[in-house]
């Protein structure tokens, strides 16, 4: 089969530009809507469950996601799986665990929960370093993954295809806020899910939609391994680490807790990770059948030729089951993906920034609404500029490694502390945010060491540390550091204000 892929494709042209031209329109009407920090930050708390769940999934099903997942299982067979289930099982979690105390004890982001009890100054200094490393990371890895995807599709260079990304997200950011943000991540999810359940069926119409068909042709093709684990992870405890954070990563990600605080009460934010999870689900269900088949119908050769880590394998089977039409909607949507997701991620530094540093920090909680949104929206700029010049720095980087860092640093940094914050009564200020700190830096520290990019990266022979996902010494450490510390430097008044705390976690009584 002779490919389009790099050259000027018309239909994902026309496709791309109604999409932006549509979510250009919703910010234009959102901006006209967004005048105080509330509605800036968390769209005035006026999305309901069933919004804010498509926006959670619109926000989550990023390019790892669509044109990972599926590649990795069209690659390296089962174990691509791995991924998919390990960020599906998360949501539970983020249900019982984090999602109702997140609504009724913060205001704008997750730094708000960690510091309610604590002295503000230094954990909230500590949770924007490990908040700012952690979308910074993830952002890397979505404009990386647009540059190399334009670049393919429209025949752009990665360069411009970067640059262009990184203004059409400004604009949604700057003028629409969280508004124009959710509606471009609602439109985003009703497409992704449309598009994937298209090629799904498309593809499953080529075995007689039997599951049974299709395994039996991946088997005969590339024998029985391509069905059994230890494809892509072979060592035990470097699958237990990779476990660990895919799954408890997603309850430290800042602009996924950032989404609990666009709905108006806790009642909401549950039913909103209620339906994201069973958005979430239908679509890791079905990735790993559009990679088995992009394996068996393209090829494995064909589809690594095109892109070493397999990203292409989606693209490549809407072209061959639908021709060029298909691939342009495909193209499109999984171009919406990165847009929506980057977006999200540009929203949670700028109110990091703004709300956590400028507002609380330097301000004392003492700023003019105008204050807040002109710093928020100059973070906006400062974040797009440097996540552009990144991307383009780390153009021949793997953008697979970059989202482990992400899920890692959030699993070790952000997600021991807020828990810890919320259910452990003898936490101190000094225990939060040596936790944060220390989980941070040591996950970024470890995965430097790590095969990943101690060997694969910079060339050297040997890796320091063995493992290439370090969640499981990293977040031990982050849990420790809480712990020691708290019971060294404790804190009466922390204490004091866990009763008060409690009756607001469970009841939302002075929630805003």
């Amino acid at each position: 089969m002779q490919s389009h892929l790099g050259q000027p494709n018309f239909l994902s042209i026309v496709f791309f530009l109604l999409f932006v031209i549509l979510t250009l329109v919703i910010t234009y009407w959102a901006a006209r809507k967004t005048k105080t920090s509330k509605e800036f930050y968390a769209a005035g708390r006026s999305i309901t469950g069933f919004q804010n769940g498509l926006a959670l999934s619109g926000d989550f099903m990023s390019a790892a996601s669509f044109l990972g997942i599926s590649g990795m299982v069209a690659l390296k067979g089962y174990d691509g799986m791995l991924y998919a289930v390990g960020w599906l099982v998360g949501w539970p979690a983020l249900l019982f665990l984090i999602a109702e105390p997140l609504r009724n004890l913060g205001k704008f982001t997750f730094a708000d929960v960690v510091a309610f009890r604590l002295k503000q100054k230094p954990v909230r200094i500590s949770a924007a370093i490990g908040g700012i490393l952690v979308t910074l990371t993830y952002s890397i890895a979505q404009i990386v993954g647009s540059g190399k995807l334009i670049n393919l599709m429209f025949g752009l260079s990665y360069e411009a295809a970067v640059v262009l990304v990184g203004i059409v997200m400004l604009l949604y950011v700057l003028f629409g806020g969280m508004i124009a943000t959710t509606w471009v991540q609602i439109i985003k999810a009703c497409l992704l899910l449309f598009g994937v359940t298209l090629l799904t069926l498309l593809a499953m119409a080529q075995f007689r939609f039997s599951l049974e068909n299709l395994y039996g042709a991946v088997e005969q093709k590339f024998g029985k391994t391509a069905l059994e684990p230890g494809g892509l992870v072979a060592n035990p405890l470097d699958a237990v680490s990779l476990g660990l954070a895919l799954m408890l990563g997603l309850l430290g990600l800042p602009h996924i807790l950032m989404r609990f605080y666009t709905v108006p009460d806790a009642k909401e934010a549950r039913k909103s990770v209620a339906y994201a999870t069973t958005f979430i689900g239908y679509f890791y269900l079905i990735i790993p059948i559009v990679g088995f088949s992009a394996a068996v119908l393209v090829g494995r050769e064909p589809i690594a030729s095109i892109d070493k880590g397999g990203n292409m394998a989606a693209a490549l089977l809407s072209e061959l089951l639908g021709g060029t039409m298909l691939m342009g909607f495909i193209a499109a949507v999984a171009f919406a993906t990165i847009l929506a997701v980057v977006a999200g991620l540009t929203l949670a530094a700028a109110s990091t920034i703004s709300h956590d540093i400028f507002v609380s920090v330097l301000k004392d909680g003492d700023a003019s609404e105008e204050e807040q949104i002109r710093v928020a929206k100059k973070a906006t700029i400062a974040f797009g500029i440097l996540g552009i010049l990144l991307g383009i720095l780390f153009k021949d980087q793997n953008v697979a490694f970059l989202v482990g860092l992400a899920f890692a640093v959030a699993a070790s940094g952000n997600f021991p502390a807020l828990f810890l914050s919320i259910v452990w009564k003898n936490l101190s200020t000094i225990g939060g945010g040596a936790s944060i700190l220390i989980g941070s830096i040591s996950a970024i520290i470890l995965i430097i060491l790590s095969p990943t990019v101690w060997v694969e990266v910079i060339g050297f022979e040997k890796a320091v540390f063995p493992l290439k996902n370090p969640a499981i010494v990293s977040m031990t450490l982050s849990f420790l550091s809480a712990i020691v510390f708290s019971k060294l430097f404790p804190e009466e008044s922390a204490r004091e204000k866990y009763e008060s705390e409690k009756i607001r976690t469970y009841l939302g009584i002075g929630a805003e």
